[in-house]
């Protein structure tokens, strides 16, 4: 189980389905002047979509976690001078059970060498009515739920409380985190 440390009491994870809204939400948050941080796999395949260093998911699934979860740690230490809250659009639980997944490297003993997160986790569940692929997200609805159901599991698993975001605007659910933060 990962150390508890004062860090991690102010780094909220967004997590849960892919397209879910989990972007949109961040954005949000940044234009109410809250810190925010970019997910890490949105970020290594742009990069490696542009030809620079980073593994594809549909490529090489195991070095795309590896990548993500480096990137994720960097993030974290990147953040740690930062007041207040900070969001993660996803982070190392995300990474780790990606790796858990592609390569059977247990997730719990990956997350066990970083810091926790704060204790409650907010997922975005499968909504249908918004999800879309594009370039960057090339897998289908279904592949989506299924990593859904593997990071509720995960959230519960290493001890988070797993809260799940309502399908509504995107103000009434920055409005639904910033509560139930308080």
């Amino acid at each position: 189980m990962m150390q508890a440390a004062s860090t991690g009491s102010r780094h909220v994870v967004l997590t849960g389905c892919s397209g879910g809204g989990k972007s949109t939400l961040l954005a949000e948050l940044a234009r109410r002047g809250l810190a925010t941080v970019e997910e890490p796999g949105r970020r290594i395949v742009e990069r490696a979509l542009r030809g620079e260093d980073g593994a594809l998911p549909w490529d090489d699934p195991v070095g795309f976690a590896r990548c993500a979860l480096a990137l994720a740690a960097e993030d974290r230490r990147r953040m740690v001078e930062v007041d207040g809250w900070v969001f993660f659009d996803r982070g190392l639980i995300d990474a780790a059970v990606a790796l858990e997944h592609a390569a059977g490297i247990s997730a719990s003993g990956t997350l066990a060498r970083n810091e926790r997160y704060h204790r409650t986790v907010f997922l975005a569940p499968p909504w249908p009515e918004i999800f879309a692929t594009d370039e960057a997200r090339r897998h289908g609805f279904s592949e989506a739920v299924a990593e859904y159901r593997r990071l509720r599991s995960a959230c519960s698993e290493f001890g988070y409380e797993a809260v799940i975001l309502p399908k509504a605007g995107v103000a009434e659910r920055a409005d639904f985190v910033l509560t139930r933060l308080g």
